[in-house]
């Protein structure tokens, strides 16, 4: 059975992700703050509740899972945003994204790399469509993104020879709770307005399916149209 880790798996693109893998006979360890509201149970997902940020005690968690498995798919998921005028975040706002969306994300490519070269496993790195492009009042958190593609296509290159793929997945405006923090949110008055997170799972799942002497390395998910509703 191959095993996977999926940090930000208890609600939104992280669950949905981690049941397509379980249907795929992976073992997923899921890494989330609050698991209350996830009403599903399979044997193969173990649910880690942990503080994904707290750097100390995620280094320690991950060396035993790797005693325990030998992880072939490492999925990036957890992300945080805070959105509006820079000059309106705080520095514990701004420390915490860079942590979750980049911080993280490197100290576990880093932790896992060799398993992963043994397994000619894959990295997916969950972006954003914001990393492309200019995002104003939302400067920050685009800027986290930015770097998380960067040191994806960077890393690829690096590790590409062993058979190791990394992917950077990059969604628009997506159905979940992830725009909390926000006074914006996807307008669903109209399913054009927004991707739903299953459609990312499903994308992820596709991937995982293509020959193994294919690499996609960058994808872009859009609604096919954009509109925001303010709260």
């Amino acid at each position: 059975m191959k095993t996977a880790i999926v940090t930000g798996a208890s609600s939104g693109i992280g669950f949905e992700i981690s049941k397509r893998l379980l249907k795929m006979d992976y073992k997923v360890y899921g890494f989330g703050r609050d698991f209350s509201k996830v009403d599903f149970y399979d044997s193969n997902f173990i649910k880690e509740v942990y503080d994904i940020t707290e750097v100390n005690a995620l280094v320690k968690i991950i060396e035993k899972i790797k005693k325990e498995s030998q992880v072939c798919l490492l999925v990036n998921n957890a992300g945080v945003g805070y959105f509006g005028p820079h000059e309106e975040l705080n520095p514990k706002k701004i420390h915490l994204m860079v942590s979750t969306n980049l911080e993280v994300p490197m100290v576990l490519c880093n932790m896992l790399l060799r398993d992963l070269k043994k397994n000619k496993g894959m990295i997916i790195n969950i972006s954003s469509v914001t990393a492309k492009y200019v995002s104003t009042y939302g400067c920050a958190y685009a800027a986290t993104k930015a770097g998380l593609t960067h040191f994806s296509e960077s890393l690829f290159a690096e590790i590409r020879k062993t058979g190791v793929k990394v992917l950077s997945v990059h969604p628009d405006m997506t159905k979940s709770n992830f725009y909390r923090n926000a006074n914006f949110s996807e307008d669903d008055s109209d399913t054009d307005f927004y991707i739903d997170s299953e459609v990312i799972a499903d994308t992820v799942k596709s991937i995982l399916m293509q020959d193994s002497n294919i690499a996609v390395t960058d994808i872009t998910i859009r609604p096919q149209k954009h509109r925001i509703k303010r709260k």
